[in-house]
């Protein structure tokens, strides 16, 4: 007596070439891998209020002293130092450089892609 004969999917089956790990998944990309030429441009966040516990201070003494700035000068004077100090920082935070959440602002990505264009087709 001879042994059966099976079809040619059975032995698959059986030998496990059926499974799905066996064979990577085919994958096909409905768009090219490629990145865009630009990015959509996005407000910044605005960073944390400052100088706040100054100005707090200067509207209490305001308010004790029924808004006299001659009596409030010392902390009007405070406030205005800080206020001066916070622009510098923030004239001292180069656009170049990356904000304190880690992004780059969307003005420096689009130069960067128009300075280094995608490439569409191989040479």
């Amino acid at each position: 007596m001879s042994a059966p004969v099976y079809p040619a999917w059975v032995t698959r089956w059986v030998s496990g070439q059926w499974r799905q790990k066996k064979r990577p998944p085919v994958l096909r990309p409905t768009r090219p891998l490629v990145l865009a030429d630009k990015v959509t441009n996005r407000k910044e966040k605005a960073g944390e209020a400052t100088c706040i516990t100054e100005m707090s201070v200067m509207m209490a003494c305001w308010k004790q002293n029924d808004f006299n700035d001659a009596a409030c000068a010392e902390e009007i004077r405070m406030f205005y130092d800080c206020v001066e100090k916070a622009e510098k920082e923030r004239k001292n935070l180069n656009e170049d450089t990356l904000s304190p959440q880690g992004n780059m602002p969307s003005s420096k990505v689009n130069k960067l892609l128009r300075r280094f264009p995608q490439m569409t087709r191989y040479v």
